[in-house]
């Protein structure tokens, strides 16, 4: 049992591959991805920005809107810096703990906006199928508590993983073929039995992704009923207006998530995972906030006004020539 222990290694950090296999990229792939992480951050800012100066925090949707933009900030800052980092330094490592870390902070954010998307469509779903009792359902109160609800919920959903993971000895390799710390690479490199782990994971994820797909899925199939009663085209297209945003950024998550978790095992490798990943991970996040503008015309009204107050007051607190 000694001879065993002393010979023994014990894993203090993990080698992060990343995309050295594409070592003739690394500077294109780096400029790239940290442009598209500066322009998430900036555009998240701008509408939590946008949202406070024009006051539309009081309006559900734009309450939710802000809690999204906000998720999307930490959600993408829990992985693309390290990244980068790694990119650009020999180790690309990062320490056991940091490690675990990250893997809980990630998939706590990704289960947070599963349910925050879900609470986005009953919103919707009461804008649209009850118009008349919205603002007595939707008070601030209850948005406040479905937030609240959504976070708590979402780092709860990951704690029970993290905890038996942080338990776990890892003696063998340490090296991870992805560009961040997620639960399955990570446990594969774990020296013992991974079966408990990968149930409780697995039950986890299937309460988060079934509770998210049945109230957004009943959601809209109650928008699209009440849409169609519609007697004229114009009503029908305001109405869809309305939720296509949110609708089109429903699609894209899950469409990317549940491809790169549930899809069939012969199609399942760690090249494919950091592809898939780096869609829903860096990329996707860029563009939903351009999705939730260009379909919105109040935020676009509201962008407007903020726009012409700071040149306004930029006019004005110009120093006099005279």
């Amino acid at each position: 049992m000694n001879v065993e222990s002393q010979n023994e290694t014990v894993v203090k950090e993990i080698i992060i591959l990343g995309f050295a296999d594409i070592q003739g990229l690394k500077g294109f792939l780096f400029g790239v991805f940290l442009v598209i992480y500066l322009v998430t951050v900036l555009e998240n800012l701008i509408i939590l920005a946008v949202i406070k100066d024009n006051s539309l925090s009081h309006a559900p949707m734009y309450f939710f809107l802000a809690n999204f933009s906000s998720l999307e900030i930490l959600y993408t800052t829990v992985t693309v810096p390290k990244m980068l980092e790694n990119m650009v330094s020999k180790s690309r490592s990062i320490s056991l703990p940091g490690c675990i870390t990250q893997v809980y902070f990630f998939v706590s954010f990704v289960s947070i906006e599963y349910f925050l998307l879900a609470v986005m469509a009953y919103d919707r779903y009461t804008a649209i199928c009850s118009p008349l009792r919205y603002s007595t359902i939707m008070t601030r109160s209850v948005c406040s508590i479905l937030a609240f609800a959504c976070w708590l919920c979402g780092f709860l959903a990951t704690t029970v993983s993290i905890i038996l993971i942080s338990q776990l000895k890892f003696c063998g390799p340490n090296v991870i073929n992805h560009f961040f710390c997620d639960i399955s690479p990570l446990i594969s490199l774990s020296c013992e039995d991974i079966t408990v782990i990968e149930i409780v994971d697995f039950i986890a994820a299937m309460i988060v992704l079934l509770t998210s797909v049945v109230v957004t899925t009943i959601s809209y199939a109650y928008i699209i009923c009440t849409i169609m009663r519609i007697p004229s085209h114009s009503g029908q297209k305001k109405a869809f207006s309305t939720c296509a945003s949110h609708l089109a950024v429903v699609l894209i998550f899950y469409t990317t998530t549940i491809f790169t978790y549930a899809r069939p095992h012969a199609l399942n490798s760690f090249d494919m995972n950091k592809f898939v990943s780096a869609l829903y991970c860096i990329v996707t996040p860029m563009f939903n906030p351009f999705i939730y503008t260009l379909r919105n015309k109040d935020v676009k009204d509201a962008l407007r006004r903020s726009i012409a107050k700071k040149k306004m007051y930029l006019l004005f607190k110009r120093p006099s020539v005279f």
